[in-house]
């Protein structure tokens, strides 16, 4: 639950100076529950994956991929929303490959992250990780992150554009 209680500090810090679209600060609100709900629970015991895991088969809580797939959707908006108003990208064509990139580069992080948290507490590892015995875990949290930063800016791109355009500037 550390990066909800991070985002919340800064955005709390940043509000006034550099307010974010409506888009965003809901979507950061539904990441932070995503993130609030794995916490409480443990990602491998989250009943909402239980349930989910009945419905379609499987012997596998994957909440734990909801939230990844969230790692990279929820940070695709913002990371847009930042590189568009500060004008880092000249070129709207290379817009959504560097979003896309910079959610790889979270998402490679937490990775690295679970990783050492598994290196320093044995006992803790399999409670953060959630892994349940699934090898290719890694691989397939990234490729979640993938998928959410991609949706995201298809399914959401213009709707930003438009509250980016109707923001009043800072």
């Amino acid at each position: 639950m550390i990066p909800a209680l991070i985002a919340l500090f800064v955005l709390g810090m940043t509000r006034k100076r550099f307010p974010l679209t409506t888009l965003a600060y809901t979507l950061i609100l539904v990441h932070a529950v995503i993130l609030m709900v794995g916490g409480h629970y443990t990602y491998a015991e989250v009943p909402l994956g239980d349930w989910v895991s009945d419905w379609v088969g499987g012997g596998r809580n994957n909440y734990d991929k909801l939230g990844h797939l969230a790692q990279g959707f929820i940070p695709a908006i913002v990371v847009r929303e930042v590189l568009i108003r500060n004008h880092v990208v000249a070129r709207r064509g290379w817009l959504s490959f560097i979003v896309i990139s910079i959610c790889l580069a979270i998402s490679a992080l937490y990775e690295l992250i679970e990783w050492w948290v598994a290196l320093i507490s044995a006992e803790a590892a399999d409670s953060f990780l959630g892994t349940q015995g699934y090898v290719w875990d890694t691989q397939s949290d990234m490729f979640f992150a993938l998928l959410g930063a991609g949706l995201a800016l298809a399914l959401f791109g213009k709707l930003h554009d438009r509250q980016l355009r109707d923001q009043a500037p800072v």
